[in-house]
């Protein structure tokens, strides 16, 4: 079954980090991708993100669009990147999922249309 791990954090955070605390990012994700393959999954990409202020928004009602810099809206954290990941179940995702940092994480089975 294949899912989506979506990686929140506020950006502050990862800019004030020193490069100790990046290791230890590093070192976590690591540890992730390591608990994926030993649950029989895989990692089938993976990604961070450019800051928010990079974003573009695409928005389209009917006729109208509108294309605007920056995201969609203001929050506390922000998307900083993704896994694609083919698992078991979600019970092994969220075991996996533990071994990343304190993120905000949102997990979601992908559509197979």
């Amino acid at each position: 079954m294949r899912f989506v791990v979506l990686i929140a954090q506020d950006e502050e955070v990862w800019r004030r980090a020193d490069e100790a605390e990046r290791a230890g990012y590093y070192t976590a994700h690591e540890a992730f991708e390591t608990a994926v393959r030993e649950a029989g999954g895989t990692v089938e990409s993976s990604e961070a993100l450019r800051s928010v202020t990079a974003a573009t928004t695409y928005r389209r009602r009917g006729t109208e669009e509108l294309v605007t810099d920056g995201p969609f809206a203001e929050l506390a954290e922000q998307l900083g990147g993704f896994y694609v990941l083919d698992m078991p179940d979600l019970d092994a995702v969220v075991a996996a999922v533990r071994h990343l940092p304190e993120y905000t994480l949102e997990i979601r089975p992908v559509a197979e249309l």
